[in-house]
């Protein structure tokens, strides 16, 4: 059964410019030097096999079937293999939306990039795997490939729910155990756990390939308030109660200078690190990320 479809029709046609990079795998590789004997869609011919439920029908050479009357798939060798995994945070604070559209969360939003992100891999034909942080409980979908596995990754997106806060060291163990060194982790957040921060600057250390997008309201972002306001810690139930209108320049600083400490402390643990506000373009974080991973990795090389 094919998984829900959660990539809108403007998203999916721009993801057609991006590419999954990986700055490791690729400097271990280097540029055109070396190849994977690993199968996938990539860009040299590698061999014919049978086709099996699941593969791309683009895959398929329709030439050869006119010739036998049998589905035969081509497959490439890769230049460079890739183990992609997307670490989600559906804690409570990812259930937060904006009073202009209510209906619209981190945490819808966050299911989408990573739908996107899934999609990106599968077309590639590398590997990719998925880990829910709900809470004390983690939902993993291990790493594998194919449209297949990819559905199975949009299905568990699908019903997660933002419940929880972020679980400590020894409940992010299994994370620990499936993601290995030279993968790629992309961390969807609001940043706001610690707990969180810290696995993947530990990660990054590691030797594992770490990239963050924080999503981010648009209230958080311009604070419109003007009014007597109570806001409330979901995950924690603590309660601040404050004038807005006299608040709105000191939040503005607040707010601004804490967003350049975290940029300043992540990429000083050699995370790349994006915000995404929600009134982007979904596909924005991923193409500010992807986009120019080529270029990037040539500049550090």
């Amino acid at each position: 059964m094919a998984g829900p479809d959660l990539i809108p029709a403007d998203v999916r046609a721009r993801l057609k410019g991006l590419r999954l990079v990986s700055r490791r795998v690729s400097g271990a590789l280097g540029i055109g030097q070396h190849h994977s004997r690993s199968r996938g869609a990539g860009m040299e011919f590698a061999q014919y096999r049978a086709y099996e439920p699941g593969d791309e029908p683009r895959q398929i050479d329709w030439k050869l079937y006119a010739r036998s009357d049998k589905f035969f798939v081509r497959e490439s060798e890769r230049d460079s293999p890739l183990t992609a995994w997307v670490l989600l945070d559906a804690s409570a604070s990812m259930a937060q939306s904006d009073a202009t559209r209510p209906g619209w969360s981190r945490l819808q939003a966050a299911k989408v990039q990573a739908a996107c992100v899934f999609e990106l891999a599968c077309r590639q034909g590398d590997r990719f795997g998925l880990i829910a942080v709900s809470g004390d409980r983690l939902q993993v979908i291990n790493a594998g490939n194919g449209t297949r596995h990819r559905d199975r990754c949009l299905q568990v997106l699908s019903g997660l729910s933002a419940e929880g806060s972020w679980p400590d060291e020894a409940g992010c163990r299994p994370i620990w155990e499936r993601i290995h060194a030279n993968d790629l982790v992309l961390l969807l957040s609001d940043d706001f756990d610690e707990c969180a921060l810290v696995l993947i600057e530990r990660l990054a250390v590691a030797r594992r390939e770490v990239l963050n997008v924080q999503i981010l309201t648009v209230e958080e972002r311009d604070f419109p308030f003007r009014d007597g306001r109570r806001f409330i810690d979901v995950e924690s139930g603590a309660a601040v109660l404050t004038d807005a209108a006299a608040a709105h320049e000191d939040y503005l600083r607040a707010f601004a200078a804490a967003c350049k400490q975290l940029n300043l402390r992540l990429t000083s643990a050699g995370i790349r690190h994006v915000p995404y506000v929600l009134d982007e373009d979904l596909d924005s974080p991923l193409q500010r990320l992807f986009a120019q991973g080529k270029a990037h990795f040539q500049e550090s090389t």
